[in-house]
This record gives structure tokens, sequence and C-alpha cells, in this order.
């Protein structure tokens, strides 16, 4: 049993604070934390932990929820929801993409979209509990673990139906870039029709443009040369294509390319 927490809240004092309360409303199980600025990032990470996690049961819990531009429409910030993905159950915010992956791959046909007030009712918290849970800035600490801990204890826990299909599709961009420099894209193998050795166009946004070869491993990638290889990331036989160079003289693919999470990529 595991929890995993990705949340946009990830100063140190946000942080300690959500940890300290998954722990003590999941006695006994491990905590980890990523810090996630957007979304996208938060999908990303989402797949990889139910990647990793094997056939393990645990809660993945997804908070990336602004109160500005498109957000809103909400009454404070995004509802939140849950799902089952095999013996994990996975709670977040269900505006914006971060169910992104698990729609494109299939993974889950429903997201239960929750009440805060109703479901904290029913899992017996005090009004004063329920009150602040509704109005707080920060509903990743007094809502979330909540909901995470009811939803695991109960498969009936109240909430409307709504279909994966109601989340928008994970753009053509780059989710993440790791410490290498190396740019997580949001393409798999099937996606680009990948085939080692063959030669592809790389555009970034509107204003950048290379050539690079697809390789199937790093390790096969000609020094200071950039390619397209099938990275780590992704789920079961799903892997992302990732943006890398070889070698540190003529710097990381980020480096190198300009490269940032959320630019817009095609692969040709």
């Amino acid at each position: 049993m595991f929890v995993t927490v990705i949340t946009d809240c990830r100063d140190d004092n946000a942080r300690t604070r959500q940890e300290t309360r998954y722990a003590h409303l999941f006695p006994g199980t491990h905590i980890s934390f990523i810090g996630a600025q957007t979304d996208l990032e938060a999908a990303g990470n989402l797949l990889d932990i139910l990647d990793v996690s094997d056939d393990s049961p645990g809660v993945i819990a997804v908070n990336v929820a602004p109160r500005c531009g498109r957000a809103k429409k909400w009454e404070n910030g995004s509802p939140f929801g849950f799902c089952r993905v095999g013996k994990k159950l996975v709670v977040g915010t269900v505006d914006g993409v971060s169910f992104g992956f698990l729609k494109k791959l299939g993974l889950a046909k429903t997201i239960h979209v929750t009440d805060i007030p109703t479901i904290l009712k029913f899992g017996g918290y005090e009004d004063s509990a329920v009150l602040q849970a509704a109005t707080t800035q920060f509903r990743s600490l007094n809502y979330l673990p909540r909901l995470a801990r009811i939803a695991f204890d109960h498969e009936d826990a109240p909430s409307e139906p709504m279909s994966i299909e109601e989340v928008p599709d994970v753009p053509s961009s780059i989710w993440w870039i790791d410490s290498f420099g190396n740019a997580k894209t949001t393409f798999t193998e099937e996606d680009i029709n990948f085939v080692a050795g063959e030669k592809r166009t790389v555009q970034v946004n509107v204003d950048k443009q290379f050539e690079v070869v697809c390789t199937r491993q790093l390790k096969d990638v000609a020094d200071n040369q950039t390619a397209l290889i099938v990275g780590s990331s992704g789920y079961h036989d799903h892997r992302f294509i990732e943006i890398v160079v070889q070698g540190a003289r003529t710097g990381s693919a980020r480096k190198k390319h300009d490269l940032n999470i959320g630019d817009h990529i095609e692969i040709s």
C-alpha cells in the first residue's frame, strides 16, 4: 500500500502539511510527493506512478487547481473526482488534463465527481470541517486527503458520474524535462510510428525546427547528437518518446534547442 501526492502546492510548508495529513489518515503507509506546476505535468506523473506501482494497491492524489483564467467558472477552483485503475484509487482535480492519459490509454471510463459538503458529511465530518474544506484556498490539504480516505473505504461514496471523454485530449507537447535536460513528450511509439534509424523533423512551437534520428536506446545515440529515443516513462507497453542529446559538449536537449515544458511539438 502506498500514497503518492502530485500537486502544485509544493513549497516545504505545504508539502509537509499534506504529507502529515495523509500519514495520519493512512497510518503505516509510505507517502511520496511530486511537485507539479501544471495539469500536463501532473498527467504524465500520474501515469508513471500507475506504471511503477505494478499490481500494488494504493492512492494517487492529483491536485492542480488554479483559480485564474478559465478556472474562474468554478465557485472555488476545479471540482474533485475519483476513479479506480486496477487496485489503485486516483483522486484529483477534474478540470484540465490531469486525467488525460487515463483517457488516451483507456484506463478509466468514468470519473466520479464529488461535492465537498455532501461527501464530507457522508464521511462523518463536523460542520466546521465541512465549511473549512468548501471555502479554503488549500483544498489539497483540507479536502483531498479526506476524500481519498472516504473513497478508499467506500466504493459507494456519493458522486456524480462524468464520462472520461469529457476530459480534454492531452496536447502534443513536452510534459516533463528531467535532470539531464531530456524532454519527455506526450507521444508514444505508436503515435509517431517510431522506427529505429529513420530520420524525423521536430517542430517546436512555430519558430524552431531540427532534424533527429529515431534511436531505440540512449546508449546508441551518437555523441553530441540530438535523437528521439523510447524513454523510461509511460505505462506498460506504451512508452513516451524523449528528445535527447548525447554527451555534454553541446549541452542538453533542453539547452541546445531551448525546450520547455508545455512547448507544442510536432514530429514528422
